[in-house]
């Protein structure tokens, strides 16, 4: 796999998202390939392309100053524009709204690692001129389609331990795949955090998340993180924030309608990449020497949902679900009007639905998701 290109999902997109008039923006984690992605993207188009970076001087100048002329001069021979790691330019959003309302007919394509910067950048000014994707770390689905279900079952612990990272994937030894997630860990991971917020106490933020590693899949108390850490309540929910809106973790709130019993106000955390999370706690060792799989399988299983989701267009609202007399299920899904819960199980149980959960929610569906039938909850199309 060490030289061959791993597709991606938006690849067989590009007719549908490329609009005449309108903005793409791309975010996601560092390292994911989003600049790769977009390039093949406009391999073949067929028009006149401009690509440039946030990095590039002239061309912060030019979009920042917000002066029609000079973005018309810039910009007036080409069809498509592709500005990368766009956070980079101030106020970037005004000045691509100037350009496409005022020059038909160009096609623009953002991407940026920072949703927290880039996002709060682009919303406001560009609304209902943009469409954003989120580009995560490789998928279930888009493995499955390139190599087939079978290498998903062959190497199934390895994604469990080094994670989906595209660069990690074409490493060749497990060696290579841990020197390659740390650099990950110590040199891209919290960049954006560092480089756009003013963080006074650095090293907290990854004692947070080694905190939160080990407490995959439990519900998450903000006050005993703010005990642990040493720093305030409000110092750990902004922490948390930033660390959703750079991509690092995913929330997950409880989920309620007819019980007083039920627990809602708390939330559990997941990583977006397992080989990141196994990078802050340094545990790459094989499932059979760790004490953590239950935790890693749900994890997996919740992410990998919520980018078929994202990429299928899958609305669903997420939850968990538990009681105070801790019956619970790892993953609800709210659409079409219709309850669906989850329970991910790594070994082969004789799982059944929690009794009050069947008494509240007699309509609702119930599956047990394990690694013999995982592949079915993932890739299939039927939204079931």
């Amino acid at each position: 796999m060490d030289t061959v290109w791993l597709n991606r999902y938006y690849e067989r997109k590009a007719d549908d998202l490329f609009k005449k008039g309108k903005v793409l923006v791309i975010l996601g984690p560092r390292r994911v390939g989003k600049t790769e992605l977009v390039k093949k993207m406009i391999a073949g188009y067929k028009g006149e392309v401009f690509s440039g970076t946030g990095d590039n001087f002239d061309l912060r100048e030019i979009l920042s100053s917000q002066r029609l002329q000079a973005i018309k001069s810039a910009f007036n021979k080409f069809d498509l524009i592709f500005i990368d790691e766009a956070q980079r330019i101030p106020d970037v959003g005004y000045s691509i709204k100037l350009l496409i309302d005022n020059m038909s007919g160009k096609t623009v394509i953002l991407t940026g690692s920072s949703s927290f910067d880039l996002s709060g950048q682009v919303g406001e000014p560009l609304t209902g001129r943009q469409t954003q994707k989120i580009l995560f770390p490789l998928s279930v689905i888009e493995l499955a389609g390139q190599f087939g279900g079978m290498h998903l079952y062959e190497h199934l612990e390895e994604y469990l331990t080094f994670g989906f990272y595209p660069e990690v994937l074409k490493q060749k030894s497990a060696v290579d795949k841990t020197e390659y997630l740390f650099s990950i860990r110590d040199s891209y991971l919290l960049k954006d955090i560092f480089d756009l917020a003013e963080i006074k106490h650095r090293e907290k933020i990854f004692g947070l998340l080694r905190l939160l590693a080990y407490q995959i899949g439990h519900n998450v108390s903000f006050n005993e993180l703010a005990n642990n850490l040493g720093i305030a309540k409000q110092s750990v929910e902004r922490y948390i924030s930033l660390l959703e809106k750079s991509f690092i973790i995913k929330r997950i709130g409880g989920f309620s309608k007819n019980l007083r019993s039920e627990v809602t106000k708390s939330s559990r955390f997941f990583f977006l990449d397992l080989g990141i999370r196994n990078a802050i706690i340094n545990n790459f060792n094989p499932l059979s020497s760790r004490n953590d799989v239950g935790m890693l399988w749900e994890n997996f299983m919740i992410m990998e949902r919520i980018k078929k989701q994202h990429y299928e267009r899958i609305f669903s609202n997420n939850y968990f679900w538990r009681t105070y007399n801790r019956q619970e299920i790892d993953f609800i899904e709210e659409r079409g009007g219709k309850l669906y819960g989850y329970e991910f199980k790594f070994g082969k149980p004789k799982a059944k639905a929690p009794k009050q959960w069947l008494s509240a929610y007699p309509e609702a569906s119930f599956q047990v998701v394990t690694p013999d039938n995982f592949l079915e909850f993932l890739v299939s199309n039927d939204r079931s």
